[in-house]
């Protein structure tokens, strides 16, 4: 199985299963029914699981034998590094309770998403970056429309939320995107944000 071939499969399993929700409510609602809420998870647990490792597996391979389709330039690399800041400040007000951000953005987590793989999108020109930024950054749209629409015809109201709680996912935000723009991002994919490739 060639790295494209394995990075295809990847996302159609991962974002498959991700997009149940949005594509086919009624029948995820009636899987639930059947199997139980508990099976539901695992199930779904397992195949997002292979889903990733397929992608990872895929990307990197993929990246062994690059296809270029264009080359962007060095300022890209930077802009996509300052938008990544914003992108873990989404992220972490996702999952911190509390924060004005999640009761006015209500899914920041996806708009997250988005940040992320537009940035990627713009400092990257290779086919495999297409593909998989490409891919997450439909999903994230599609996603988002239908999180809203579920909203709006549950009338569900996100709590109000506190200005401290804010500051804490912007500083956390922070430090994960220092750790990642400094060293992590570098260690896990070979890749320096802020200096040469390994």
């Amino acid at each position: 199985m060639t790295g494209m071939v394995a990075l295809i499969l990847g996302l159609l399993l991962f974002l498959g299963v991700h997009s149940v929700r949005i594509f086919a409510p009624d029948w995820r609602l009636a899987r639930i029914d059947r199997f139980g809420e508990n099976a539901w998870k695992g199930g779904y647990s397992l195949l997002s699981a292979v889903g990733l490792a397929l992608i990872v597996w895929g990307y990197g391979a993929a990246r062994s034998a690059p296809v270029d389709l264009w080359l962007p330039p060095l300022w890209t690399r930077h802009l996509a590094v300052l938008l990544m800041w914003p992108a873990f400040v989404l992220l972490v007000a996702a999952y911190l309770p509390g924060t004005q951000m999640k009761a006015k953005l209500r899914h920041p987590m996806l708009l997250g998403v988005k940040v992320w793989a537009v940035a990627h999108l713009l400092a990257n020109g290779r086919a495999a970056d297409l593909l998989l930024f490409g891919a997450f950054l439909a999903w994230a749209v599609l996603d988002l429309r239908s999180a809203r629409d579920r909203d709006r015809a549950a009338g569900t109201v996100y709590p109000a939320g506190r200005s401290a709680r804010d500051a804490l996912a912007v500083g956390i935000g922070t430090l994960v995107w220092a750790a990642f723009s400094f060293w992590a991002h570098a260690w896990l994919f070979g890749v320096a944000p802020l200096g040469r490739t390994l």
